[in-house]
């Protein structure tokens, strides 16, 4: 059977190339051994954001009065949450079958590798091996919840994101080591329902690659909430002998035994480039990724990687996105390479963080004479209405010639405020011009233009 394009993983970066492709014209196959739409759909992106909305509307309710409304009784169905999750997955999933159907894209299913002759081996369930031939071939396996040496997991008590969603009970105490994007997610999520969590995080500040203000006030806002964080502290090692685990944790005070129910380990995530026939084809790999040109090629001719299992953020639209570059060079187009100073980071606790370009400790390292402007939600009338006043936009020009550096969001729904700095950095937009936009008022985005308005000293409303 003859393809133009077979791809290996159906996640963000495979189903989309796979598309993407077949609108170009190509003949297009895609192996997947578990469900269409890869981790992001099914494990990951979707169903986690599903939770936190249960957790959020729980939280609304437990704080109705603030708003004027009387609310009784309201509890939290862990079982419930959960299976709404599922069910928002299981439809996302279904809409990529129908995605591939319109496109009359095939999905093979089983576990594909590469032979060394670069043809695709398919083994499904039953363990019966079908090969496929195609001109070319794209790994897009995507990656898996990071195991640490003294954390092994057992999927029960000590365990990673994929269980964490899908716990048969909620528990009573949880220890999340690990405070990037889904540490703190779900800290955020079992905290809000009602679980005891306390965050383990091995650096000095929560969210470590944000801003530092904006780990810091992500830090108050925890605190306040009722989750404990411990910074410059390391578990060593997990009990699992009694009823509850007993987790011992090194800070720079000394040693400290936390009891909990459930141990969440999300210390990151590791590339899936095992058992993909890599070796016998020829394929570089450096550090547990796929080595790759600009354009996704691998070191084979024909062969080429995308998403998490090559070099750059581990991201759904960061995926998506090389996997569109990478057909479009393929059917001889002309696509620009992935800007990867210019990609936003999101991360969907309460409150959400968003971010793109340099911190402001980056920007002064790479030699930059700045221009910072910061803008409290505290001081916005959309936020005081809405009653989600924690946070602030912080952004970051170049004194020289105006360039957007960085902008850095902590507060309600700044996830769908990011954009904006994404599209003018990539335009190439000046302070002064974000200034002369005229935003809308009432609304939490008129921060962006009050904080570039504060970095020139044209602040209105501090």
């Amino acid at each position: 059977m003859n393809y133009d394009l077979i791809v290996i993983g159906s996640g963000p970066g495979g189903y989309v190339a796979a598309i993407r492709a077949s609108q170009l014209g190509m003949k297009v196959a895609v192996v997947e051994r578990d469900e269409l739409g890869g981790i992001c759909l099914n494990w990951g992106c979707i169903p986690t954001k599903a939770l936190l909305k249960s957790a959020q509307v729980f939280e609304y309710l437990q704080h109705a009065a603030d708003y004027g409304i009387k609310v009784q009784g309201a509890e939290a169905d862990f079982n419930g949450m959960v299976q709404r999750s599922r069910g928002v997955a299981d439809g996302m999933s279904k809409g990529i079958q129908f995605l591939f159907k319109k496109n009359k894209i095939e999905t093979i299913a089983g576990s594909g590798k590469i032979t060394k002759d670069k043809k695709v081996q398919v083994t499904s369930k039953d363990g019966k091996t079908t090969t496929y031939e195609s001109k070319h071939i794209m790994l897009a396996t995507g990656a898996r919840s990071r195991e640490l040496p003294n954390l092994k997991q057992d999927g029960k008590r000590i365990i990673g994101y994929r269980e964490a969603m899908t716990l048969k009970e909620q528990p009573k105490t949880m220890v999340v080591v690990g405070s990037g994007a889904i540490g703190v997610e779900f800290a955020y999520f079992y905290n809000a329902i009602g679980t005891k969590v306390t965050v383990v995080e091995y650096l000095p500040n929560i969210v470590p690659v944000e801003d530092e203000e904006v780990s810091k006030q992500l830090e108050r806002s925890f605190k306040k909430a009722g989750i404990g964080i411990m910074t410059d502290a390391s578990v060593e090692s997990v009990d699992s002998s009694g009823k509850t685990l007993k987790v011992k944790v090194k800070t720079k005070k000394g040693e400290e035994i936390l009891e909990a129910d459930v141990v969440l380990s999300a210390a990151g995530v590791v590339a899936n480039i095992e058992n993909l026939g890599l070796e016998e084809a020829g394929v570089k790999t450096d550090k547990g990724k796929v080595v790759v040109d600009q354009f996704y090629n691998t070191s084979v001719k024909g062969i080429y990687a995308i998403g998490d299992i090559v070099p750059g953020p581990a991201l759904a639209h960061v995926a998506s996105a090389e996997g569109i570059i990478c057909v479009e060079k393929i059917a001889g187009h002309n696509p620009e390479p992935m800007n990867y100073g210019n990609i936003p980071g999101c991360t969907y606790c309460s409150p959400e963080i968003a971010s793109v370009g340099m911190t402001e400790k980056a920007a002064r390292e790479a030699g930059y004479e700045i221009k910072v402007g910061k803008f409290p939600f505290s001081a916005s009338g959309k936020a005081s209405a809405a009653g989600a006043k924690d946070g602030f936009v912080k952004v970051i020009f170049d004194a020289k010639y105006g360039e957007w550096l960085g902008c850095h969001m902590i507060g309600a729904n700044v996830t769908e405020m990011i954009a904006e700095a994404v599209v003018a950095r990539k335009l190439e937009t000046t302070g002064h011009e974000i200034i002369k936009a005229v935003h809308p008022h009432p609304t939490m985005s008129e921060a962006v233009m009050e904080a570039t308005a504060a970095a020139y000293g044209e602040v209105i409303h501090l």
